[in-house]
């Protein structure tokens, strides 16, 4: 490894961790200058956007660029990472019942409120 590199994912985490501290939203530049100003533009946009596909991250439009914000609730990260793999898959009944079926008896019965929770009220 390069001296001058970071190791894999470290990046990730120090863009996350620079979003996190931030009081508002960033756009890539502000995140850039915040990590230090070394990095390419492009380097942290891709960044950005895989972590935006990730669900890590969201985003929202500032004129005409986008701005960051660190997503910190952990239950709402795993929510969306589920859901992002849930529409890479050509067989979506084939998943998810395939996760059904690995779930411990206590999760199935929580999955089954929660579904009645989500029909009794209309929330989605």
């Amino acid at each position: 490894m390069d001296i001058g590199r970071r190791a894999r994912g470290t990046l990730e985490q120090e863009v996350v961790a620079a979003l996190a501290a931030a009081a508002e939203p960033m756009t890539p530049g502000q995140v850039r200058d915040q990590l230090g100003g070394d990095l390419a533009y492009t380097t942290v946009m891709t960044v950005l956007t895989r972590l935006a596909e990730k669900g890590v991250v969201t985003r929202q439009r500032i004129g005409r660029a986008y701005a960051y914000c660190a997503v910190s609730d952990e239950a709402e990260v795993t929510a969306r990472q589920m859901h992002r793999l849930l529409d890479a898959g050509d067989d979506k009944a084939a998943v998810l019942s395939r996760f059904v079926g690995v779930l411990s008896d206590e999760d199935e019965r929580l999955l089954i409120d929660l579904l009645r929770r989500v029909e009794e009220t209309g929330d989605q």
